[in-house]
């Protein structure tokens, strides 16, 4: 409840500065979280990035300001952050399907975005397993490659890097895990903003975490010491782990003592058998307590 407080009040503060300079640091500590934090959660909240929601509030209030017909399209264009009337006339028109210069002609079909508030809503109130751990630092050791973010069903990118390891590659991994989560792994780090909008890239890893030297035909991501927090999905894959994922940030956030840190999100699975209706698999989410 405190947090969805606090983000309304962050949320209030970008209300009363659309026509200024938004300070996002600001912004976050009026959400009582770090900035990466206040980002990362606003974007699984809202379905969109902060960046686009305050991109669309400002071009809202410039239409409602253009159809008052006090303002040359200009001194709207300036007053909202755009350096030049070129650049606000393709802004607009990106979002209203029109020139800003007509929209006093012909009563033309404009889109507004109000402004958005959280609630907390009672849903089925099943449980989510997780638990907290602390680890020391280790490292990520494997295959790396930008894939296109997906959030339904399989991504061909990353059935292509697990197709792509040949068992000598899959001996070699098992041989260098030596810290949990044990075994063949996968991590994501380094999303695209657009990720809630399902657009752009993320760097995904197929590997395994050790503390063993790196070999030369593999990739090392260095992970720092963190506090991490890990979560259960039973069920048919990937629907029952896609849905705890989005559960984590829409239900479990909001409501812990804790705050998303920087760092990768890793998953590892049970077993090999897709297929299994009570396929097993852990989230691993590195988190900071509040």
């Amino acid at each position: 409840m405190d947090l969805l407080a606090n983000l309304n009040g962050a949320l209030q503060y970008i209300e009363e500065n659309l026509a200024d300079d938004i300070d996002l640091k600001e912004a976050a500590r009026l959400a009582c979280c770090s900035e990466y934090h206040f980002s990362r959660m606003f974007s699984f909240l809202a379905g969109i990035t902060l960046s686009e929601y305050i991109r669309r509030r400002r071009l809202t209030s410039a239409a409602f300001e253009l159809q008052a017909g006090e303002l040359r399209v200009m001194d709207v264009a300036v007053k909202y952050g755009y350096s030049s009337a070129d650049a606000f006339s393709r802004a607009f028109q990106g979002l209203h399907g029109i020139p800003p210069s007509s929209v006093k002609l012909h009563g033309p079909s404009l889109k507004a975005y109000p402004r958005l508030t959280f609630q907390l809503t009672i849903q089925g109130g099943s449980a989510m397993n997780y638990r907290i751990i602390e680890k020391e630092s280790f490292c990520i050791v494997g295959i790396t490659r930008r894939v296109p973010i997906q959030f339904n069903g399989v991504n061909p990118e990353i059935a292509s890097m697990w197709k792509s390891l040949t068992s000598d590659d899959i001996d070699q991994l098992k041989k260098l895990s030596n810290v949990e989560p044990q075994g063949l792994i996968q991590a994501s780090m380094n999303f695209s903003e657009g990720r809630m909008e399902e657009k752009g890239e993320l760097d995904h890893y197929v590997g395994v975490a050790t503390t063993k030297e790196c070999p030369e035909n593999l990739t090392k991501l260095d992970v720092p010491a963190a506090t991490w927090a890990v979560f259960e999905a039973v069920g048919p894959f990937p629907d029952t782990l896609q849905n705890v994922w989005g559960r984590i940030y829409s239900e479990w956030f909001p409501t812990a003592n804790y705050e998303l840190a920087r760092g990768p999100e890793i998953l590892w699975n049970e077993s090999k058998d897709l297929s299994s209706p009570t396929f097993r698999s852990e989230i691993w989410i590195p988190v900071l307590k509040k």
